[in-house]
């Protein structure tokens, strides 16, 4: 939301004031959960890098068995590969599950069951919650054992310039964790923890902003393709049948429009969208333009091969026919 909405900025009184112990209690009150098990980071991606080496580290059988849903956030599985984990989608059992949510490229939610099936056999379970604030869902964290919820403020808040994210550890793995922490993370910069808590403190109105923002672009989305799944948070993944993503972006960035390939995301048979800027309806349609002429030859491709083909048939008869 960075370029659709202003965080409020900390003033140098705020800056001296603030303290990483205030953004822990801010933390978890509105998370629901002791300050003790929140442990600042740069960012959501460092969050995520500390809970899966962290895991690994726990993990003395040498088997380390990573679960992932494609499409998915590419730092998730990226990170567990570089971590020494074996990234699949199998049901069968994992040192740990990972999934976004809302999930990301997708903008959807799991239901309650649906993740109880996903964690199933998996000794942890870390939830990326980076736009869980679009959703307006309450926190995973706490709600259930042996799961790690991390999140930060580049999202919903639009703090691209507040470098500071969080893990919320499962309260087993507190005392642990808490030692793995402080190998690896200082103290975070006082601007970013000063700018963190005023944002937290203006939640109603960044909230009233950014649903705003959102409804007016979900109903540009549902008005372009009335039969998409609505999603809760500004991400929607469009797969244009027949059409490889890569394709579709490529035609979208000649036209000046810029969507991210679905292979990113371990999925290439979509585009990921966003629906964060002001300016999206107006640039919804620039997508859908290309959308329907990339269909549109597809139609044509489609309806041309068997002519071609009957074509080739019938030139071969031919040839054959002419010798004899």
């Amino acid at each position: 939301m960075a370029v659709s909405i202003r965080h409020p900025l900390p003033t140098r009184g705020d800056v001296r004031a603030a303290t990483e112990d205030d953004l822990r209690r801010e933390l978890g009150r509105l998370q629901g959960v002791e300050p003790r098990r929140i442990f600042l980071t740069g960012g959501a991606t460092e969050a995520n890098t500390a809970v899966l080496f962290y895991v690994r580290s726990r993990d003395p059988s040498g088997s380390l068995r990573c679960r992932v849903r494609y499409p998915e956030y590419p730092s998730l599985f990226h990170t567990a590969h570089a971590a020494g984990f074996s990234v699949d989608d199998s049901p069968r059992p994992a040192t740990i599950a990972l999934l976004s949510q809302p999930r990301n490229p997708e903008g959807t939610l799991d239901g309650h069951a649906e993740l109880d099936r996903w964690a199933t056999g998996a000794r942890h379970l870390l939830v990326d919650e980076t736009f869980r604030e679009f959703s307006g869902r309450p926190s995973l964290a706490g709600r259930r054992p042996r799961t790690w919820v991390t999140s930060s403020f580049t999202k919903f808040y639009g703090g691209d310039d507040l470098r500071v994210g969080y893990v919320v550890a499962p309260d087993e793995e507190r005392d642990r964790f808490a030692a793995f922490h402080g190998l690896l993370y200082d103290e975070i910069a006082p601007y970013s923890v000063a700018g963190a808590l005023r944002c937290l403190r203006s939640l109603p109105r960044i909230r009233a902003e950014v649903r705003q923002i959102l409804a007016t672009n979900l109903d540009a989305l549902r008005s372009g393709l009335p039969d998409a799944r609505s999603p809760v948070a500004p991400l929607f993944f469009d797969r244009v049948p027949g059409v490889d993503g890569m394709r579709v972006a490529r035609r979208c960035l000649a036209a000046s429009v810029l969507v991210c390939p679905g292979s990113f995301f371990g999925d290439p048979t979509g585009v990921r969208i966003c629906l964060t800027r002001r300016t999206f309806p107006r640039d919804f349609e620039a997508y859908l333009e290309v959308r329907g002429r990339l269909r549109a030859e597809r139609a044509r491709a489609t309806t041309a091969s068997p002519q071609r083909a009957r074509r080739r048939r019938a030139g071969t008869g031919r040839a054959r026919a002419g010798p004899g």
